[in-house]
């Protein structure tokens, strides 16, 4: 499992033109789920997104959490975190989970962040062609893989 976390002022994802989900301050989750995934990466893959200290403090160094600043986060998921481009010119998606695989892991992961008290978690919706507007606000980008967790 695999999560790149952009902290931002807002984002934003469209479906079709219409608003599926929209937060303020907090962070974008584009989340990658393989084959080998299950409950013990969600848990602790939406822990440490959770507790992460990426948010500046009093004195400005980054030392407070999404949970201590009440940041809001929208989900996305997101095959293309495996895609596995080492031979050829065309990327390979066979080390992402199947979508019946990965769709409960991602909602999983979602309902482990509400229950952790991220108060507010927007998604897109899974599988289909999404705008994500990002106002990356730092920047600050992490790059999270249960593999090194």
């Amino acid at each position: 499992m695999r999560v790149i976390l952009q902290r931002v002022r807002r984002g934003r994802v469209t479906v079709d033109e219409n608003v599926v989900g929209e937060i303020g301050p907090g962070y974008v989750v584009l989340l990658g789920v393989t084959q080998a995934d299950g409950p013990d990466q969600v848990k602790k893959l939406a822990e440490k997104t959770a507790h992460l200290r990426v948010f500046e403090d009093e004195q400005g160094k980054l030392n407070r959490s999404a949970l201590d600043v009440g940041a809001d986060m929208l989900v996305i998921s997101q095959f293309t975190l495996f895609a596995d481009a080492k031979k050829g010119r065309r990327p390979s998606f066979t080390h992402a989970a199947a979508p019946d695989i990965a769709e409960p892991l991602v909602d999983q992961f979602v309902d482990v962040l509400r229950s952790l008290g991220v108060e507010k978690v927007d998604t897109g919706v899974f599988g289909a062609h999404m705008l994500v507007h990002i106002e990356n606000d730092g920047p600050v980008t992490i790059i999270l893989d249960t593999d090194q967790l």
